[in-house]
């Protein structure tokens, strides 16, 4: 069996500038990059995960706009805990089809869950999914007590066709991680069809670490989900409804991510109407730009479920970004952040209520830790730095024993294609470290995500603006993300803290919501002292939309759906 592709108009295959208005049954989203993959168990960046939530899904989702409450998806229902928190034992949805008109079963899930700790690629979410089932983040390459036993053994069918998670231990963010858009249910006949893994255990070895983006099935995806793939180019992902969909045909029949880089050619799009959406940059350019425009609605005051920072990384790992590589005026050393007087001079040096006032048009506020202040355990006692020019130059004379007040540096710091924020962020602090000493100079680079998500991951970026949205809605997903020397992020900024790293394995071990929450303002007092970040202010999100789009609103909006855009799923829309 082959899967049916139903041709677009060909209308939606031009260029943004050749679009007529968007028909009412066809939604068009242009953003500054595209899709890398469209295979759930690889892909971990926004953009793929946009379109990957409407083709294939998980068992539950977040309920509505709520962080914490769920409502089953291809689960027939939200299951319990038993065994002290260890098993969960989930039924499944019946009657549903995959786009290859292959009906579920509990056979596909098992084989989704077993692919993604098989393979547990480094650049994939997989590693938390990991950490739960199997008690390490790392695939069987880097962990050899990961064998095919645990594996079959974490996740299997039992005998009256439901599925069994077994953890090693209890996980209170377990259940949160398996509603992660990249945690959708894979077709098994038509992955091993594409060529993918077979599923069993005499061919397992050959798939650990395997990088998914090279298999069939990222080009050629089978989800349940309400939309399938019709076309994939370099520059369009283009999707038309499925009709064999459970629940029910959508209003929205056909959709079009289109890639623009240039933010003014978006822009002009968006207010023709020939995008419905688009990535529309920073607050300024929305209040400048879109508001007020005719046919233009804007949503403000959105939750978000973001955090952000400038990154110092203690161990850089590519030579070529390092000037000369020594303390002499021409460039930086390896182990240039790895002096706290050096991360605490940047941290003063840069102007928060500037960046606030301009950039966030005074609706962004200053964090005290890198997590979203709408979770549990977020701390606002914890201290917070500040813009002093004169702690910044005190600071910077200490570090490095008065050198590099002496000799000055030469910092090569990058931000994404497409990433406004970033850039503005870099910009701010260039502004206030040169100001200090003319000795001090910041360049500012620009590079694809293409390449900057496999550099941070080899530690070889310098510098580099992140933000990390919410794999899942517990506080587990940034504090143990960015402080634990386990963490994602530890190869971009190299900091290790042996009580912080005790603290947060603590606090992933008890379902004791107060406990946890002072095991992560104690993690918080060391990193505000210990500066490994340069905090940035957080900003409410805000939303332009065409004005004929509806189901979106502030009471359906979730920041953990439909990343940049909508907070719903695109099933969800309709046009008037």
């Amino acid at each position: 069996m082959t899967l049916r592709r139903t041709a677009l108009s060909l209308s939606l295959l031009l260029t943004p500038a050749a679009l007529a208005a968007t028909p009412r049954d066809t939604l068009v989203i242009q953003q500054a990059a595209t899709v890398s993959t469209l295979d759930p168990g690889i892909a971990y960046d926004s953009f793929s995960l946009m379109m990957i939530e409407n083709i294939y899904e998980p068992l539950w989702t977040y309920k509505g706009g709520s962080l914490t409450q769920m409502t089953p998806l291809l689960a027939a229902r939200l299951p319990t805990y038993t065994n002290g928190g260890r098993t969960l034992v989930v039924d499944l949805r019946r009657g549903v089809k995959f786009h290859s008109g292959n009906a579920m079963t509990c056979a596909d899930a098992e084989y989704t869950y077993r692919r993604d700790l098989v393979t547990n690629h480094p650049e994939s979410a997989n590693w938390f999914l990991s950490d739960s089932l199997l008690g390490t983040p790392d695939n069987a390459n880097k962990n050899k007590a990961v064998t095919w036993a645990r594996i079959a053994g974490a996740v299997k069918c039992n005998a009256a066709g439901q599925l069994v998670f077994t953890l090693p231990k209890a996980d209170p963010a377990f259940m949160a991680k398996l509603a992660f858009t990249g945690a959708g249910i894979v077709d098994r006949a038509w992955a091993i069809r594409q060529g993918d893994w077979n599923g069993t255990e005499a061919t397992w070895r050959a798939w650990v670490g395997k990088d998914l983006n090279a298999g069939n099935l990222s080009r050629n995806p089978s989800g349940t989900g309400a939309y399938r793939l019709a076309k994939w180019d370099a520059n369009n992902v283009l999707l038309t409804a499925f009709p064999g969909y459970w629940g029910g045909i959508p209003a929205i029949r056909n959709v079009a991510m289109q890639k623009v880089a240039e933010l003014a050619v978006r822009q002009q799009a968006f207010l023709r109407g020939d995008a419905d959406l688009i990535e529309a940059g920073t607050r300024v350019n929305v209040e400048t730009q879109l508001r007020g425009q005719p046919g233009v609605t804007v949503l403000d005051n959105l939750p978000t479920t973001g955090a952000g920072a400038l990154f110092m990384n203690q161990n850089i790992r590519a030579a070529g970004a390092l000037g000369s590589g020594k303390l002499d005026g021409k460039g930086i050393p390896a182990n240039f952040f790895s002096d706290v007087n050096l991360r605490r001079a940047m941290a003063y040096a840069f102007d928060y209520d500037e960046f606030i006032r301009d950039v966030q048009r005074g609706k962004g506020q200053k964090r005290t830790m890198l997590l979203p202040d709408s979770f549990p355990g977020y701390d606002k006692r914890v201290s917070t730095y500040s813009y002093d020019p004169v702690k910044a130059a005190e600071s910077f004379k200490k570090a490095w024993g008065g050198q590099v007040w002496q000799q000055g540096f030469v910092i090569n710091a990058n931000y994404r294609t497409g990433h406004i924020l970033g850039q503005t962020a870099l910009e701010v602090l260039k502004q206030g470290v040169e100001a200090i000493n003319p000795k001090f100079r910041i360049n500012i680079g620009v590079e694809p995500w293409s390449e900057q998500s496999v550099k941070m991951q080899k530690g070889e970026e310098v510098m580099l603006p992140m933000s990390w949205g919410a794999d899942y809605g517990d506080p587990d997903n940034f504090m143990y993300t960015f402080y634990s020397s386990g963490g994602f992020f530890y190869p971009t900024h190299s900091w290790k803290d042996a009580r912080v790293d005790r603290w947060l394995d603590q606090a992933r071990a008890t379902t004791d919501t107060a406990a946890r929450n002072r095991l992560y303002r104690q993690v918080a007092d060391v990193a505000a002292d210990q500066s490994p970040y340069l905090l940035l202010p957080a900003d409410l999100n805000v939303r332009p939309l065409r004005s004929n789009l509806q189901g979106v609103s502030a009471a359906t909006y979730n920041p953990l759906r439909n990343f940049n855009f909508t907070g719903t799923f695109i099933r969800e829309l309709s046009k008037k």
